[in-house]
């Protein structure tokens, strides 16, 4: 499995080594294709409200969004199937961690692994589906940190 993390914002503190772990436990543990591809990008406020806009006509900064890709992009040959991007918004984060009394890292971490569930087909349309998904997040978060 594949996994990238870029930034599109100024330097910052961010391991990007701890994302690509979590990533990469998260593919493993929900049996990800193994020649798979995820790519991650850490945006600033005004590209992340621009990208809200763009794609959910929803104006304002966000979180996390996901783009995952129609029907499986598989490439040509021994290429990787790219499963989609996660964008994350780090300010964003740090402002709801201070309003959750969470640390900015567990935040991140679960915004990483709620954009990663997107991708493989879980939602939160109907509260039904929410409650699997956030317990999802929860019990892959308590094994993650069980490693």
């Amino acid at each position: 499995m594949q996994v990238s993390v870029t930034s599109h914002r100024e330097p910052e503190p961010l391991n990007f080594e701890a994302f690509e772990r979590l990533a990469h436990y998260v593919l493993k543990i929900e049996a990800a294709p193994e020649h798979s591809e995820l790519s991650i990008a850490l945006v600033d406020i005004d590209e992340m409200s621009r990208l809200n806009e763009q794609y959910r006509g929803i104006a304002g900064p966000t979180d996390v969004l996901s783009f995952g890709c129609d029907d499986p992009c598989v490439a040509a040959g021994d290429e990787p199937i790219t499963l989609g991007d996660v964008i994350i918004a780090p300010e964003v984060a740090a402002q709801q961690a201070i309003e959750l009394e969470t640390t900015i890292e567990a935040e991140l971490n679960l915004l990483l692994v709620h954009g990663i569930l997107h991708l493989l087909g879980y939602d939160h349309e109907c509260d039904e589906d929410a409650v699997v998904m956030q317990t999802r997040e929860v019990i892959l978060l308590e094994a993650y940190a069980a490693e």
